[in-house]
């Protein structure tokens, strides 16, 4: 794939050397690449660059329904599997070319989080039902209680994780709304509450409940979790495997040992993120908004579209923001963000990452489209 994406990009560069000057001198955006998408059809900043094919997926809407498409995940078979919050068809099967393969699920009307893990070769999925719905058209929600299910590939459920206060861990006012899962390779299972309570619960392989950690109001701040949204497992570093946690109303990522050890927060300026996704020594994820609610100005701000998606390096520095403007840095500190002018995306929610590094992008509050497919160039 490498040999691939450099003989397409010296390929363009050769064609560029030879375009004659006066095709170059009216470009779309100006010279300091603050839009996103250019003149050449692409999104993205530096080496992360891609083309935006918004018919990536095959949907017949008479058959298959979408709300919000929240995550996905790619099994060991290439196939994308997709969870949203249409309670007709909570998951979405597609695959490589966008064909729909299958559908199943009624039991997740907040269908929010989905991870993937893999164990003796066998893949199994793990469903967060955020206990959360929400009418896009009217921004009205109604809050529940949700869980978590782990499942086989095709869907039937092995075992439940229910509300915190049936094992001792939450007390009977605290809402319990699951947003994502992680699993570390000693198969300890993490959920994050980003809907409710902000604690990271921790659990062993058969859902028993083991501590949890984060939440609000601790002496230390370093351990307060705003919209715990999202949750990773960090593997880059073989020797010590992390937790990269999401604190999406404080727009940072939050670094913590498997046992709950806060190591270090980074800063996102104004961009919201949602769960990290890890891919070779990068991390994406989707860019649900870059502007302050209070600046809104509107009565339900949180509708406002102003989301994309950011590549992150293994220095923790944002590298490209496909989709938005572009990343610079000021004396170490990431600058303001904006949604490109083009407004490639909605609200972005979540990216899954094939092979040969494509990015798929769902999309809250996208008016009910299908995931988009960004083909790196």
């Amino acid at each position: 794939m490498q040999n691939r994406r450099n003989f397409l990009r010296n390929t363009t560069l050769l064609a560029a050397a030879a375009t004659p000057l006066a095709a170059c001198a009216s470009p779309s955006v100006a010279i300091t690449g603050k839009a996103s998408l250019i003149d050449d059809g692409t999104v993205g900043h530096g080496n992360f660059r891609y083309k935006v094919d918004k018919k990536w997926a095959e949907i017949n809407r008479t058959q298959t329904t979408i709300s919000n498409c929240h995550e996905m995940v790619m099994d060991q078979k290439g196939r994308f599997i997709m969870i949203g919050d249409d309670p007709r068809n909570n998951v979405i099967v597609f695959n490589k070319d966008g064909k729909v393969l299958e559908t199943w699920g009624t039991m997740y009307p907040g269908g929010h989080g989905m991870t993937l893990w893999n164990a003796g070769g066998e893949d199994f999925l793990f469903i967060s039902e955020s206990g959360y719905s929400t009418d896009i058209r009217t921004g009205q929600g109604i809050r529940q209680n949700g869980f978590v299910t782990k499942n086989k590939i095709d869907g039937t459920v092995i075992f439940t994780i229910g509300h915190p206060v049936t094992y001792g861990a939450y007390t009977e006012d605290m809402r319990f709304q699951p947003t994502e899962t992680a699993v570390a390779p000693h198969g300890d299972i993490y959920v994050a509450d980003g809907y409710g309570s902000n604690y990271i619960l921790r659990y062993n392989h058969k859902g028993q409940y083991l501590g949890k950690f984060g939440g609000n109001g601790n002496a230390d701040p370093n351990y307060n979790i705003n919209s715990a949204h999202g949750i990773a497992v960090d593997l880059r570093d073989g020797a010590n495997p992390k937790l990269i946690v999401t604190s999406r109303g404080d727009s940072e990522f939050k670094y913590f040992t498997l046992d709950g050890k806060w190591l270090k927060t980074v800063k996102f300026a104004n961009l919201m993120p949602c769960r990290p996704v890890l891919h070779g020594s990068h991390v994406y994820a989707g860019v649900c908004w870059s502007h302050k609610f209070a600046d809104a100005k509107v009565d339900k701000p949180w509708l406002v579209q102003s989301g994309f998606t950011m590549v992150m390096d293994e220095n923790d520095r944002v590298v490209s923001c496909p989709g938005g403007t572009e990343p610079i840095y000021k004396d170490g500190v990431l600058q303001h963000v904006d949604q490109d002018v083009s407004k490639t995306f909605y609200n972005g929610h979540d990216v899954c990452i094939d092979d040969d590094e494509n990015i798929y992008v769902c999309q809250w509050n996208g008016l009910r489209t299908p995931p988009v497919r960004l083909e790196r160039v």
